[in-house]
């Protein structure tokens, strides 16, 4: 199943929105033709696709400014020929919603605070298996498939994708999806309260879960989560760095989004690159706020790393909205835009004349 195969069926319901060019966010001043941008796509690699066909879409790709490619599974195939074509391959993976460890270790899978583990009662949809980064087993499991990975010559870097926790809060177009309201965080979808998380919570700050009448508004329960996530992404990134490859991470939009709805702290990621899901559609939001939420990204981030504006085609009604939306998310400091769904001639046409000139 793709990964974001739930997400999409939301858009079904969304209201289309027309949208003015001029962004209320706070602009860089960048000027984005004189600026070298990267811009990226991902995809699924189908093995069915012949060697001809795959020069033939990468040089389309090279040409149209696309300059990486995050491969959702392995394929030598695929890797190399978009190599020859001058682009960079990289590994996409999921993180932490893995469900290949079902029947082997259960244990080292999230409960919520109903007590209940995604390994046997997974919230929203039958995929969504997230593993506790709280245990060190996790963290040793999720580094040797990246150090496996990075290993292969024609892998240029890892992307991280899932690297959170389940989503205690889901956009607001996919409520009506599951006929759920979710005004404040509900006991099913908030984890991880396993043994080992109490246990490292008490031992880091002297309070007992269990104590905290409301953890779900404990500022330390938030902060032991966030830092929780972060600790793994980072010593997955000692791991690339051994490797001298890239690393970059699939985020939710802003970083406010990405605290509250689902424990993820990426401001203090180290990375060499992120790319927000600044999917606005999900949000109910006009295109207009693509500039707001890369002009938080930039701010927040202050230089650390590159951010890249995650675009959702299907968000977009047509070419002038996909202009707008890249036109916007480089005017709010944005080094360049990874596309999600099906990247067309037009679409990249559009590209470069925005990022190429």
């Amino acid at each position: 199943m793709n990964k974001r195969e739930f997400l999409k069926t939301g858009l079904l319901v969304t209201a289309a929105s027309a949208i003015g060019l001029k962004s209320e966010a706070a602009a860089t001043n960048v000027n984005s033709k004189k600026k070298k941008h990267k811009n990226w796509v991902w995809i699924g690699p189908d093995p069915k696709d012949t060697e001809d066909q795959l020069k033939i879409r990468y040089t389309g790709f090279k040409a149209g400014g696309i300059t990486g490619v995050f491969f959702e599974a392995d394929s030598e195939k695929h890797f190399r020929a978009a190599k020859s074509a001058g682009l960079e391959a990289h590994r996409w993976i999921w993180t932490f919603n893995r469900a290949e460890l079902l029947g082997v270790h259960d244990d080292w899978y999230s409960r919520n605070r109903n007590g209940d583990s995604c390994a046997d009662k997974p919230p929203y949809v039958n995929y969504y298996r997230w593993l506790c980064p709280s245990r060190p087993e996790v963290q040793q499991y999720l580094e040797q498939q990246v150090n496996d990975i990075l290993d292969k010559d024609y892998v240029d870097g890892i992307h991280l994708d899932y690297v959170r926790y389940c989503d205690v809060v889901l956009p607001v177009n996919l409520w009506g999806n599951y006929h759920i309201e979710q005004t404040k965080e509900l006991p099913d979808y908030d984890y991880c309260y396993c043994d080992v998380c109490r246990s490292k919570f008490k031992e880091q700050y002297g309070t007992d879960l269990s104590e905290i009448q409301y953890p779900e508004a404990s500022l330390s329960w938030r902060l032991f989560r966030y830092n929780n996530i972060a600790r793994v992404v980072n010593s997955l990134s000692a791991i690339a760095r051994q490797h001298k490859k890239l690393i970059t991470a699939a985020v939710f939009p802003t970083p406010e989004v990405a605290r509250r709805n689902v424990r993820q702290d990426w401001t203090n990621f180290k990375l060499d690159g992120v790319c927000p899901m600044i999917y606005h559609g999900f949000y109910k939001e006009k295109v207009a706020w693509i500039g707001d939420a890369v002009a938080e990204g930039i701010h927040f981030l202050s230089g650390s790393f590159p951010l890249y504006a995650g675009l959702y085609l299907s968000d977009f009604k047509n070419d002038d909205e996909i202009r707008q939306g890249i036109q916007i998310a480089l005017k709010n400091g944005a080094s360049g835009v990874s596309f999600f769904g099906n990247v067309t001639p037009s679409v990249l046409d559009i590209l470069k004349q925005e990022t190429l000139g």
